[in-house]
């Protein structure tokens, strides 16, 4: 009988998306054979297809490489943004064969080994990637999947061996619930998906059933403050593991890191903001418990160089700095304000920012007028719709009436580079997670040459 692991073939629906390459990646590293649909050309594509994985763009059944239309032989692995009515995925099912979603699939690779697994609302990706890269430096036999690219590895993958599996636990579908982990944190459960969950209630009923899953004699991590019982983190309080003696230098943080037995001093970090200071404290309670020692810890933390679109640096000058930011919640908008406002106290900053979502933006437009008001100026571009059809009344003009800051306009993107030009802010901040991150490179050409 065909399983996830001995089958011969697997066959991608929606191959570009960031957690479904991931997996591509596995398999192709693994020997399978490897191809897919996707809607549209990407970056990711063109990396997958120089890997010589066949994937192809229009959705008809004929563009389907024949090897793959052995059902005995292959494995269909879908992604929940591709709808019901896709001709392709209709055939598989038509045809008996094992076709699966992504959250089963990676399911059932993360229960061969020894499974850590980060789960949250915010903080996934940047954690996952610090503690694969920990582990990876620490010379375990780790598989990693993570939900952006590693600056470090230039992929949302990498492999030592597979004794250690690293995932992303999402929590969007109620994916996560496919895992059984051996170590597992959650590291936030602010309200979000609600056109999934309902409410906030189901949400933080779904994370509750999540951290019931880890094994009996595993370990639960959760960040200091949230109603749930784990071992704590946190910065400078009473947490079982913690950050203590915080400070700034040069860019980067210097602290000690307290565990229940004992205080290491000077770690080095390199990201700004507290928020991604309290993803490297979960990242290195996970590999600690794990038994990495705390000299190699300290190496790999002070190496590692963060993750494609969170936070990244475009531009960094004295005078002009440009940073891209797939920030899409309130939260996170508010996190990476304040981790801009602790790097860059005196200087001007202009937020150019596309909601994600029609559904997020109704749901959380006070929360993203409060947020982006902070900033000293901010562009709107018109909501990224996604997988979404526009609901009635929701618009950025309307979110944009709920700003208070004065210094705010609503663009289209051809309009954003004169905006820039005409604005004296230094610190200029895209942010959402829609295809703002494609306009950073023309944006970043225009300033340079304007300067």
């Amino acid at each position: 009988m065909m399983t996830v692991l001995n089958a011969h073939n697997v066959y991608f629906l929606g191959i570009g998306g960031i957690g479904m390459s991931a997996l591509a990646r596995y398999f192709h590293t693994n020997g399978k054979n490897v191809a897919g649909y996707d809607r549209t050309a990407s970056d990711i594509t063109t990396d997958l297809r120089g890997l010589g994985i066949d994937i192809h763009f229009e959705d008809t059944v004929t563009a389907i490489p024949p090897a793959f239309l052995n059902s005995s032989k292959t494995l269909v692995v879908y992604t929940p943004a591709i709808p019901k009515s896709h001709q392709e995925l209709q055939y598989f099912r038509s045809k008996g064969f094992k076709v699966l979603k992504r959250s089963e699939v990676l399911g059932e690779i993360a229960g061969q080994g020894t499974c850590l697994a980060v789960a949250g609302t915010h903080g996934k990706t940047t954690t996952t990637s610090i503690l694969g890269h920990l582990l990876y430096d620490c010379d375990v036999p780790v598989t990693a999947f993570f939900g952006g690219i590693s600056e470090n590895y230039n992929t949302n993958f990498i492999s030592k061996g597979t004794e250690v599996t690293v995932v992303e636990a999402d929590e969007f579908d109620r994916s996560f619930l496919t895992l059984n982990p051996d170590m597992a944190c959650i590291t936030s459960m602010d309200a979000d998906h609600l056109d999934i969950y309902g409410d906030a209630e189901a949400l933080e009923s779904t994370f509750r059933k999540f951290s019931k899953q880890v094994k009996a004699n595993g370990t639960f991590f959760v960040k200091n403050g949230l109603p749930l019982n784990g071992l704590t983190y946190g910065l400078e309080d009473d947490s079982d593991f913690r950050a203590e003696n915080i400070r700034i230098s040069d860019g980067r943080y210097i602290f000690d890191f307290r565990t229940p037995n004992k205080t290491y001093k000077n770690f080095e970090f390199n990201l700004p903001g507290r928020h991604n200071l309290s993803n490297a404290i979960i990242a290195l309670a996970m590999a600690a418990t794990y038994g990495c020692p705390h000299q190699q810890l300290a190496k790999g933390l002070a190496s590692y160089k963060g993750v494609r679109r969170r936070f990244t640096y475009h531009i960094k000058t004295e005078d002009l700095v440009l940073i891209d930011d797939y920030a899409h919640h309130p939260q996170e908008i508010e996190a990476v304000y304040q981790a801009l406002r602790e790097m860059y106290p005196e200087k001007k900053l202009l937020a150019i920012f596309q909601p994600h979502l029609y559904s997020r933006t109704r749901d959380f437009v006070e929360g993203f007028a409060e947020s982006l008001s902070k900033f000293d100026a901010i562009i709107l571009l018109d909501i990224y719709p996604a997988r979404e059809l526009p609901i009635e009344g929701v618009s950025s003009a309307w979110l944009l009436q709920k700003i208070k800051n004065p210094n705010k306009q609503l663009l289209k993107k051809t309009e954003v580079l004169d905006a820039i030009k005409k604005s004296d802010a230094s610190v200029i901040l895209t942010i959402g997670a829609g295809d703002i991150g494609e306009e950073v490179k023309t944006i970043k050409k225009a300033m340079v040459l304007a300067n």
